[in-house]
């Protein structure tokens, strides 16, 4: 079952608008198929450069690869050949036909080397993660943002119940399993590991002990929501902090984990300036910190956490999937007053609490007014909970279902 992805109404637009578009993301996060069901997708040429011949030719001749694979043409895994984007840029300067290139690939665009200066203003942008639950729930694209227009027509029948919200933070994001393709995800998550240990990882960096790095991957998961603390995360994993920093850069640079960094302001001077970490799919925490089910990952030590992890995932994946760039940060000062998220939009700040809670009311809010007090402009704030109906509480506080967001 194919499931279609809000991404494709924006992808379809830069094809018009760039004579290149990248989408990036994760392994398996379903770019092909994205690719693969286009509207053109016939007519388009789709090479993939994990095809070792391929790839040997796009590096070694990238001038004949690009003469025999003529656009309009998709090269997935582009990041395995960057030899080719001064030919695409010449291409492009001398034809100048929007939609000519679609790129993919498994690695995250700013951390993508040597294509930003080769094809700058020539190239649309897309990060693409899992499937999102608003597409699972067929909702409309949108970024998520606080404010009561974005809510009120926003509805669900039925709302899904809390075992049914941690249902899918147990199953988690990727295709095959939301599809019902591959039906566990204990028959998932292995084949997934082994496939970015393989492929992805060995191509960034060479001769990682492959065990270490499962028990650094569990480290990191049952970390995730939490401030970022590398020693910890080394001695768990019996590695040096050196080495679980460079590991940890490779877990960015290929899109399993992003950070939340600190809000800074002069205003703001008592903050923790430590990042906190995120895992992008909940479906693999679970499996990493060996949640046997969704009944037991409800109860368990970590469902704060992981609850904090889904809601977070969600609302990066409403401005990726919306072609947007999210300024999302979180604040957390020595004296212990905490806002889960602050969103930042036209000089004003949008504070976000997350509880797992079906009753969270506003006692949750009293950390916001560190906002106004530093003489900030604060904008609507939101509780985002369990609770099963969508509520406002004044003028400047919205009480949001999970499921809404």
């Amino acid at each position: 079952m194919y499931i279609k992805r809000h991404i494709e109404e924006v992808l379809l637009r830069y094809l018009k608008q760039y004579p290149c578009v990248l989408v990036t993301g994760p392994r398996q996060v379903g770019k092909s198929t994205l690719i693969k069901n286009l509207p053109d997708a016939d007519t388009r040429e789709y090479v993939t450069l994990d095809d070792t011949e391929l790839r040997h030719m796009a590096k070694t001749d990238p001038k004949g690869f690009l003469q025999i694979h003529k656009p309009p043409i998709c090269i997935d895994e582009i990041q395995l050949a960057p030899e080719l984007f001064s030919y695409v840029k010449i291409s492009v300067d001398q034809n100048k036909n929007p939609g000519d290139y679609i790129f993919t690939g498994s690695q995250m665009y700013k951390l993508m080397r040597n294509i930003d200066e080769s094809l700058a203003g020539r190239l649309g942008i897309l990060n693409m993660q899992g499937i999102s639950q608003s597409e699972i729930s067929l909702l409309p694209n949108q970024s998520f943002f606080p404010q009561f227009d974005s809510f009120v027509d926003r509805k669900l029948k039925p709302m899904p119940d809390i075992p049914k919200v941690f249902e899918r933070i147990f199953t988690g994001s990727m295709p095959d399993i939301v599809s019902g393709r591959i039906p566990k995800t204990t028959e998932y998550y292995p084949s997934y590991l082994s496939t970015f240990l393989q492929k992805d990882i060995s191509q960034i960096t060479k001769g990682i002990d492959e065990l270490k790095f499962r028990r650094f991957l569990t480290a990191c998961a049952c970390r995730s929501a939490q401030l970022l603390n590398v020693a910890d995360i080394a001695r768990d994993a019996e590695i040096d902090p050196s080495t679980a920093s460079g590991w940890l850069d490779i877990l960015e640079t290929i899109g399993i984990v992003f950070y939340l960094h600190p809000y800074s302001n002069n205003l703001l001077k008592r903050t923790v300036k430590k990042p906190k970490m995120y895992f992008y799919d909940t479906g693999l925490v679970s499996y990493l910190c060996k949640w046997q089910s969704p009944q037991s990952l409800m109860v368990g030590a970590q469902a704060g956490a992981i609850f904090e992890t889904y809601v977070v995932s969600e609302i990066i994946k409403s401005y990726f999937n919306a072609g947007a760039e999210p300024f999302v940060y979180y604040y957390r000062d020595i004296d212990a007053k905490e806002i889960d998220l602050i969103l930042e939009r036209d000089m004003m700040l949008f504070p976000i609490e997350i509880k797992k809670s079906a009753s969270a009311d506003s006692r949750d809010t009293k950390s916001f007014s560190v906002i106004s007090k530093s003489g900030l402009k604060q904008g609507t704030g939101a509780v985002i909970s369990l609770r099963d109906n969508f509520l406002t509480a004044g003028e400047n506080l919205l009480f949001i279902p999970v499921a809404l967001i």
